[in-house]
């Protein structure tokens, strides 16, 4: 059993009862559905925050992001079979032949697609799998913006890292698995910032400038000392049918990075922008404008709250934090949808977060934007009668509070 002060470590708390006891759990679940008297092997990988660089990756810029104390966990053992079963907690059986490796468009948006692709991967790398059964259960909160599915190929990658290739391949490179399998077999044109925080764990930032060999650099801070906690609070907002809202933005950017030749407003000068603002005006209109700067201060945001915590300087953190907030709400205006009136769920939920927090903490929308969640980093002094107010507005159970570990994905 792994011992105490591991769990202590991962979970950032010294009350490990919860955790001894849902690891039991887990055990026991694997053993009733797969009746698998074979050793077993434990692992854990966590969802992610993102703290800065508000949709900067997808224009090649800067972000700063952390694992948290959330996480998918497993228990696994060989089965002597040539499939891998992978039974999550409330989902279907997954079953996936080890000798069927190839995309199937079939699987697009289904866990099968990314056990198949973070498999393909490792085989393509000289990793001979096996079968295996694999039982998981996750306290990663959907829809809540710390990437589930990304903490979920993370996992399986540790899995198939530490059953049959010897802990080989870096954390980085999980990462880099785990958004393959999401681009080619699961359907979906993601970036790596997810992946990424989850399998390296703590504070990390990432230059995405050149995408096929990110910049990673690991952050030296203990969160655990600043007095604060992290919060995500669940707006409750639907997000449903936001599609174009979110596709809007990347496009609105790109708009303006054409105009000068180029793809990606990371490789645009930002007095050129300045000096263009006329003309760009007529060609993308005043709202690609107003994102095009958001993108320009908050790619720089980024890299200065990862220098600010090397300092040790926290409330320097606090301060751009909450400058990038406001940059969200009133240049990049992805709080709420164009045009809708009654519902601005987030809007109501930052506001609160202002009124509660006034000139203490720092506050923010958290992830895409439009509806889902914000991000608040409260007083530990004031974090009760934070929490009753916030939930007096969003419902109970609806501030999360979490945070950060030093851990990202590993065998238990």
């Amino acid at each position: 059993m792994i011992k105490r002060e591991e769990l202590e470590k991962i979970y950032c708390t010294k009350d490990i009862d919860f955790y001894e006891n849902r690891i039991q759990n887990l055990i026991k679940n694997f053993k009733n559905t797969f009746k698998n008297e074979n050793e077993i092997s434990l692992f854990s990988a966590p969802g992610r925050t993102e703290i800065g660089g508000n949709h900067t990756d997808h224009q090649h810029g800067c972000v700063l992001a952390a694992s948290v104390n959330l996480d998918v966990i497993a228990a696994a053992s060989l089965n002597g079979t040539n499939e891998i079963r992978v039974q999550s907690e409330g989902y279907p059986l997954d079953v996936v032949n080890i000798n069927e490796l190839s995309p199937d468009k079939s699987e697009y948006n289904q866990a099968k697609a990314l056990i198949r692709g973070v498999c393909a991967k490792f085989k393509e790398l000289g990793c001979e799998i096996k079968g295996f059964d694999c039982y998981t259960t996750s306290n990663v909160l959907k829809g809540s913006g710390l990437s589930s599915s990304a903490a979920f190929e993370v996992l399986i990658g540790n899995v198939i890292n530490g059953l049959f290739f010897e802990n080989k391949i870096s954390d980085v490179e999980i990462a880099k698995i785990g958004q393959y399998a999401e681009n080619v077999y699961f359907g979906k044109p993601c970036g790596l910032m997810d992946q990424m925080a989850s399998s390296v764990g703590g504070i990390i930032s990432i230059d995405f400038n050149d995408t096929e060999n990110p910049i990673i650099k690991k952050v030296d801070f203990d969160f655990t000392k600043t007095g604060y906690a992290l919060c995500i609070i669940d707006s409750g907002a639907d997000h449903a049918d936001l599609t174009d809202e979110y596709a809007a933005i990347p496009y609105e950017m790109k708009k303006i990075a054409e105009y000068f030749n180029k793809e990606y407003l990371r490789d645009v000068n930002k007095e050129e922008f300045i000096k263009a603002i006329p003309q760009l005006r007529k060609l993308a209109g005043d709202r690609a404008v107003l994102r095009a700067l958001h993108f320009f201060n908050e790619n720089k945001r980024a890299i200065e709250e990862a220098e600010a915590l090397e300092n040790g300087d926290f409330d320097k953190f606090l301060k751009i934090v909450k400058e990038s907030g406001y940059s969200s709400y009133m240049y990049l205006q992805n709080v709420c949808v164009c045009g809708s009136s009654k519902e601005q769920a987030v809007g109501i939920v930052l506001a609160m977060c202002d009124e509660l927090l006034k000139d203490k903490g720092a506050y923010r929308v958290h992830g895409g934007g439009f509806a889902g969640t914000v991000q608040a980093f409260v007083p530990q002094e004031i974090l009760d009668s934070f929490k009753e107010n916030i939930e007096n507005i969003v419902g109970k159970n609806n501030c999360h509070i979490l945070s950060i570990r030093p851990v990202g994905g590993t065998r238990l």
